[in-house]
């Protein structure tokens, strides 16, 4: 899968960093939630491409308005369940990862009947398509 999604990637002028081991064992601090293996493994190997119109949620620079740990805080203040660790954010609401991996959609207030077994499967039916 990420084969796929690195030949799909658009470059860009300032390419996005991957983000190191230790930034995610800070971004988990900002969190105080473990993240889950799935996103962890995204956040690693995926996170440095641009693809589409989503822009899913990075880990590398603080400053970024993709930073997980300021995603999470604006997902949580709307209301998501704090047990969702954010994965990309929407003009309407958030795509989410549950603790086991099942990524979710919350939408004006409220999870919705729109799940994908994994991270990877949301990144290719969602993701790519966008």
């Amino acid at each position: 899968m990420i084969d796929l999604l690195r030949e799909r990637h658009q470059a860009v002028p300032v390419p996005l960093e991957l983000p190191t081991h230790d930034q995610l064992v800070v971004v988990e601090e900002e969190l105080l939630l473990p993240l889950p293996r799935e996103l962890r493994t995204f956040l690693l190997e995926a996170s440095d491409l641009i693809i589409g119109s989503l822009e899913p949620v990075t880990a590398a620079d603080p400053s970024s308005h993709t930073y997980l740990s300021d995603v999470a805080a604006r997902a949580w203040d709307e209301g998501m369940p704090r047990h969702l660790a954010p994965l990309c954010e929407t003009a309407q609401g958030f795509y989410a990862v549950e603790p086991e991996g099942e990524v979710v959609y919350w939408c004006s207030g409220e999870l919705t009947e729109e799940t994908w077994p994994s991270v990877w499967h949301w990144a290719q039916e969602i993701w790519l398509e966008s």
